[in-house]
């Protein structure tokens, strides 16, 4: 019980914190808000990257989002234990093959199963380069084609790679978006390398269009 209060206020703290340093703005599609459950897929330049998507989603949305995240990590210390299991109730994978129990993809759909709308980061590891997007892994798809019913929700998140910069330690507050794209859902017969193909284009299309002053 003083667990579950103490990650309850946790969560409120964390999600007041990465709204207050980044003013983050959620721009919805078109079409309106995601469906109540979904698999928002993202890029991935930071370990706060899912943590921005979770504190700008309606209450009735983020009560129901899961990150999907690296177990090496987040099972790294008692803190982050806390934070990865109590607070955000990650479904956490192991990323070395020969230390897994569990098949990532069934960890994920029983996730789906039991309800859970799902934050995952196709690249499979933070973008430490100079391209948009680094060449996705074959995981989406896989679970796509596990769990077709479920809406694919492409999201572009903007400038968050800037408010911790590689080497700083200290946080410059910036303004982020998350732009959320138009739900997708793997067709009966399509490939992998099509479907891929495609959820890039999805998500690329949310990118902002680069300045002179990016470069």
């Amino acid at each position: 019980m003083i667990r579950d209060l103490l990650a309850k206020l946790a969560s409120v703290a964390i999600m007041m914190f990465a709204r207050a340093l980044t003013a983050a703005r959620a721009i919805w599609h078109e079409t309106g808000l995601p469906p109540k459950q979904s698999i928002y897929f993202a890029n991935h330049s930071s370990h706060g990257d899912f943590i921005l998507i979770w504190a700008v989603l309606p209450p009735w949305l983020r009560e129901r989002a899961r990150p999907v995240a690296s177990a090496e990590y987040w099972l790294k210390s008692k803190l982050t234990s806390f934070i990865g299991r109590d607070v955000f109730d990650a479904v956490l994978i192991e990323r070395d093959p020969a230390a897994r129990t569990s098949d990532p993809v069934e960890q994920m759909a029983t996730a789906l199963d039991e309800g859970a709308s799902l934050i995952v980061f196709p690249e499979g590891t933070r973008n430490q380069t100079e391209a948009k997007l680094l060449p996705f892994k074959s995981g989406l798809y896989h679970l796509a084609r596990k769990r077709p019913d479920v809406a694919l929700v492409p999201v572009w998140i903007n400038n968050l790679n800037r408010v911790m910069p590689k080497g700083e330690f200290v946080p410059i507050p910036l303004i982020c978006t998350i732009n959320f794209g138009e739900p997708l859902r793997v067709e009966p017969d399509e490939s992998k390398e099509d479907f891929i193909t495609r959820a890039q284009g999805a998500l690329l299309s949310l990118a902002p269009a680069q300045t002179d002053n990016d470069a």
